[in-house]
C-alpha cells in the first residue's frame, strides 16, 4: 500500500506514463520521414511541409491516445500524491480532447459530402460543369467576384433579422420582467426609515443588525474560522414591520440594495423567470464590483416563487388539532368569536389568527368554469402556455445563491480551453523552467451578494432547499404586536403629530395599547394621522383622546353608520351587549379586560363588546374557557330575563358556543362537571336528575346548522355525531347557559344600568368601560340546583 492506494494503481499510473513518452517518440521520430515525402514528391513550401507535418504528428499521436485508452483501464489515483493527480489530469484533457475529435470526424466527413453534393446540385441547375471535388471553379462562374459582396451582406441579414424578429416577440415582456427588479446605491433615495423607527420588534433589530454588521466587515470574523451567513428569511404575519426593517436597511447601511416582489418572477413565456433571476444576479454583482464587494438582494412576498415545489410535497398531513377557541371561531375582519361580530376577545391566539388572516386572499382565476376547462386542457398540451409553469425561476434562484462564490464563467471556459488545447499538443510542456506556460485557474468573484426573503406564510410552505443553511438559512421571525409593543409604537408616531398633551401621561399611552387589540404598526400609524384629520376638519390643530377614539373604531371596523335605531331595538341591542359584558366582567375577571362596549352599527354588527388577556398565554384550564361560554351566551340569558325571549341576534353566539362545547369533549378532554356550579347535590339520583336538565336546555341551545355525519369533513360534525360525546356537549352548553342565566337574573338591575348608560354614550373605550362595570355592583350568583326557580325556560 502508499498510502490510501495500492500498488497495482501506482504502478498502473506508471507504466502509463512510460507508454505515452514512448508513442510521442515514435510519432516524432517519424516526422523526418514523413516531411521529406511532403516537401520532395508533393512539391509543397518548407514552411507548409512543416505545418502539415506538426498537425500529422499531433492527430497521430491524438489516435494512439483514444486507442489505447479503450483497452487498457485507467488508474486509480484516490489519496495519490499531487505530482500523480497533476499528471493524471493532463492525461485526461487530451484524451477529452483527441476523443472529442475523432468522435466528430464522421460528421464532418459528411458534412462536408453534403455541402459538395448541394454544389452539385446548383450547378445541374445553372448550367456549369465543375469537378465533384473542386467546386470553386463552378462557384466563380455562378458567383462571379463583384457579387460577393452583396453576398456577404445578406449572409449578414439573415440572422440579424432572425435576432431582431425574436426581440420583437420577447423584447417588450423582458423589459416589463426586469424593470420590476430596482436597485439603489448609496445616497440614491432615501425611505426615511432608521432603525429606531422600528418598534416593537426589539429581538429581530437585534439579530438582523449583528448579521449585517458581519456581512460589511466581518473580515475578522471569517479569519477567526467563522462564515458569514448567506441570506436572512423574515417570517411573521402582514404587517409587522418586515418591509419596513428592509427599508431601514437600505437607508442605513452603506452598501447597494437591489429589490424584487416574489410575483416579478412570474412572466407570460416558460424560461423567461429565470432569465429575470439571472439578470437579478448580474445587476448585484455589478453594483458590488462597484460599491466595496457587497450588495443585498431583498425578495419581498418570496413565498410567490420559493412554495414547496410539488415533487418534494408527498403525502398529504392532517389538519393540526385546534388549541385554541379560535382555530374554530374565529370570523369577519376583526377575528370575532362569533359570526355576528360582536364579541372579540384579544390573546395571543387570537392576534396571530387575525394577522395571518390579513394575509391571506382568496384565489380568483378570472376564468369561467368552461374557459377554466379549455385553459387546462391546453396548458397539457402546452406547459407554460398561460405562465403556468413557473419553477424554473426557484431552480434558477437556488443556483445563482449556490454560485455566487464561483469564479466569472467566460474567463473559466476560457482558461479551460486554452490549457486543454495547449495539453492536446503533447509537445508544449507545463512550464518552461520558472515560467508557467498554461493560464493561471481563475479567481473566485471576490464580490459578496447577501439575499433577504420576506414573506407572511409558514416556513414549511416554502421549499427545504430555499430555507436550508448555506441559502435563507437564518430565520428572523416578526411576532404580532402584543400590548408592550403597542405601547412602544404609540411612543413612535405620537411624537410626528400634534396632539394634546394628557394624551402623553402614562395612563393615556397605556390605555392606547390596551384599546388596540390586533394593530399592526400601520394601523397605528393611520390612526394618528386620521385622529388628526377629525381635529382638522372641526377647526383644532391638535386631537385628542375622542378624536383617536374615533379613528380607531373607524379603522377597525368601518365608519360608524349613523343608522338611528327604534326605541325598542335600541334598548334589545344594549341588553345584548350588556349580557356579554357582564359575564365578561365577572367569570373572566382574573384573566381579561374589558377594552370596548358599543351599539353603534360597525360593518355588520349592530354592537360589540371586545376585552383582552391581561398577561400572554399559549393555554387555558377548563374555568376559562367555560368562562369563555357563559360570557357567549350572557346576551342569550340578558334577553331571557328582560323578554322573556331571545332574538334572532343569539344565532351566531349560539354558532360559537357549540363549536366551543364540542371542542371542549372532542379535542381537550373537558367533560361536564356540574360541580363547578355552586350549590349541593344530594346522592346520584340528584345528580343525574341534574345532567337530564341540562342536557335538555343544551340540545335545545346547540346549533345544528353545520352538522352532518360522523365522518364529514366538519370536525364539530363527527364530534357531535357520537351519542356520547353529544351528550357531553349539550350538558356543558346547559351548565354555561343555567350559569349565565342565574348571573342576569340575580344582576337585573345592575345590568339594565349598563344597557342605560350604553344607550346614552352610544360607544365605551378602556378605563371607561372598566370602571362602569366595577361601578355596577356585579356580584357571581348563587346557585341551587334543586331549585326550580334556577332553572331557564328555552
Amino acid at each position: 500500500m502508499r498510502g490510501p492506494i495500492n500498488e497495482h494503481a501506482h504502478a498502473l499510473a506508471s507504466e502509463w506514463k512510460r507508454l505515452t513518452r514512448v508513442a510521442t517518440a515514435v510519432a516524432l521520430l517519424t516526422a523526418p520521414a514523413f516531411f521529406l515525402v511532403l516537401y520532395e514528391s508533393d512539391h509543397l513550401g518548407l514552411v507548409l511541409s512543416l505545418i502539415v507535418t506538426w498537425l500529422a504528428v499531433i492527430a497521430f499521436r491524438g489516435l494512439v491516445e483514444v486507442a489505447v485508452r479503450k483497452l487498457i483501464p485507467w488508474p486509480s489515483l484516490y489519496g495519490a500524491d499531487e505530482r500523480l493527480k497533476n499528471e493524471d489530469i493532463v492525461a485526461r484533457r487530451r484524451y477529452w480532447y483527441w476523443r472529442g475529435k475523432v468522435r466528430r470526424l464522421p460528421l464532418y466527413v459528411l458534412g462536408l459530402i453534403m455541402l459538395l453534393a448541394f454544389c452539385q446540385l446548383l450547378f445541374a441547375f445553372a448550367g456549369v460543369s465543375s469537378s465533384f471535388f473542386n467546386p470553386f471553379a463552378g462557384l466563380r462562374q455562378i458567383f462571379p467576384p463583384d457579387t460577393l459582396p452583396q453576398l456577404a451582406l445578406v449572409f449578414v441579414q439573415l440572422p440579424l433579422l432572425l435576432f431582431i424578429n425574436v426581440f420583437i416577440l420577447f423584447g417588450p415582456f423582458l423589459f416589463m420582467a426586469v424593470r420590476g427588479i430596482r436597485s439603489y446605491e448609496p445616497g440614491d433615495a432615501s425611505w426615511g426609515v432608521r432603525i429606531d423607527d422600528v418598534r416593537g420588534q426589539a429581538e429581530a433589530k437585534e439579530e438582523i443588525t449583528r448579521v449585517i454588521t458581519l456581512w460589511q466587515s466581518g473580515e475578522e470574523f471569517e479569519q477567526a474560522g467563522g462564515k458569514r451567513e448567506r441570506g436572512l428569511l423574515f417570517l411573521g404575519a402582514p404587517g409587522t414591520g418586515k418591509t419596513m426593517i428592509s427599508k431601514a436597511i437600505a437607508t442605513n447601511f452603506n452598501c447597494p440594495f437591489v429589490t424584487i416582489p416574489g410575483s416579478g418572477f412570474a412572466q407570460m413565456f416558460m424560461g423567461m423567470d429565470a432569465l429575470v433571476v439571472q439578470y437579478l444576479a448580474y445587476k448585484a454583482r455589478k453594483l458590488a464590483r462597484k460599491w466595496g464587494g457587497q450588495c443585498i438582494v431583498f425578495i419581498d412576498e418570496i413565498d410567490a416563487v420559493g412554495m414547496r415545489r410539488q415533487a418534494l410535497q408527498g403525502a398529504a398531513t392532517a389538519p393540526a388539532e385546534p388549541t385554541s377557541i379560535h382555530d374554530l371561531c374565529f370570523f369577519g375582519p376583526n377575528g370575532s368569536i362569533t359570526p355576528s361580530g360582536d364579541l372579540v376577545i384579544e390573546s395571543r391566539a387570537w392576534r396571530e389568527a387575525l394577522f395571518a388572516s390579513r394575509g391571506r386572499s382568496a384565489p380568483h382565476s378570472g376564468y369561467g368554469a368552461f374557459m377554466g376547462a379549455v385553459r387546462g386542457r391546453l396548458e397539457r398540451i402546452v406547459p407554460g402556455l398561460f405562465g403556468g409553469y413557473q419553477g424554473q425561476a426557484l431552480n434558477q434562484l437556488l443556483v445563482v445563491m449556490d454560485g455566487i462564490d464561483e469564479p466569472p464563467a467566460v474567463r473559466k471556459f476560457l482558461t479551460n480551453r486554452a490549457n486543454t488545447f495547449l495539453d492536446a499538443m503533447f509537445i508544449v510542456p507545463s512550464k518552461l523552467g520558472k515560467l508557467p506556460l498554461r493560464l493561471s485557474p481563475p479567481r473566485v468573484r471576490p464580490e459578496q451578494i447577501y439575499f433577504i426573503g420576506a414573506c407572511n406564510v409558514p416556513i414549511d410552505v416554502l421549499d427545504p432547499a430555499l430555507t436550508r443553511p448555506g441559502r435563507m438559512g437564518r430565520h428572523i421571525w416578526f411576532r404580532t404586536p402584543t400590548k408592550e409593543d403597542r405601547l412602544d409604537i404609540f411612543d413612535l408616531y405620537l411624537t410626528k403629530v400634534a396632539h394634546e398633551p394628557n394624551l402623553d401621561t402614562p395612563h393615556r399611552r397605556d390605555e392606547l395599547a390596551r384599546i388596540t387589540s390586533g394593530y399592526s404598526p400601520a394601523m397605528i400609524e393611520q390612526c394618528c394621522s386620521m385622529a388628526l384629520t377629525i381635529a382638522h376638519s372641526e377647526g383644532r390643530r391638535e386631537f385628542g383622546w375622542r378624536d383617536i377614539v374615533e379613528a380607531m373604531t373607524t379603522v377597525e371596523t368601518g365608519t360608524a353608520q349613523n343608522i338611528e335605531y327604534i326605541q325598542e331595538e335600541t334598548r334589545a341591542v344594549a341588553i345584548h351587549e350588556a349580557g356579554h359584558a357582564a359575564a365578561g366582567h365577572v367569570f373572566l375577571e382574573k384573566e381579561f379586560l374589558s377594552t370596548r362596549l358599543s351599539i353603534r352599527k360597525r360593518g355588520g354588527s349592530l354592537g360589540h363588546y371586545q376585552s383582552m388577556e391581561k398577561d400572554e398565554r399559549f393555554s387555558h384550564f377548563r374555568s376559562h374557557v367555560m368562562g369563555t361560554l357563559i360570557m357567549t351566551l350572557g346576551a342569550m340569558a340578558a334577553e331571557h330575563v328582560f323578554y322573556g325571549e331571545n332574538s334572532q341576534g343569539v344565532g351566531g353566539d349560539v354558532g360559537s358556543a357549540t363549536m366551543t362545547a364540542a371542542a371542549m369533549v372532542g379535542y381537550w378532554a373537558m367533560g361536564p362537571d356540574p360541580v363547578h356550579i355552586e350549590g349541593s347535590l344530594q346522592g346520584d339520583d340528584d345528580l343525574e336528575q341534574v345532567l337530564r336538565r341540562l342536557e335538555r336546555i343544551g340540545n335545545a341551545i346547540m346549533n345544528r346548522a353545520g352538522g352532518g355525519a360522523p365522518f364529514a369533513a366538519d370536525p364539530v360534525a363527527s364530534i357531535l355525531g357520537d351519542r356520547d360525546k353529544r351528550r357531553a356537549a349539550a350538558q356543558i352548553l346547559g351548565q354555561a347557559y343555567v350559569t349565565a342565566y342565574a348571573l342576569i337574573a340575580s344582576n337585573r338591575e345592575p345590568v339594565e344600568r349598563i344597557a342605560d348608560t350604553l344607550i346614552e354614550r352610544k360607544e365605551m373605550h378602556g378605563d371607561e368601560v372598566i370602571d362602569m362595570l366595577n361601578g355596577v355592583g356585579l356580584r357571581r350568583p348563587e346557585l341551587d340546583l334543586m331549585d326550580d326557580r334556577t332553572w331557564p325556560t328555552v
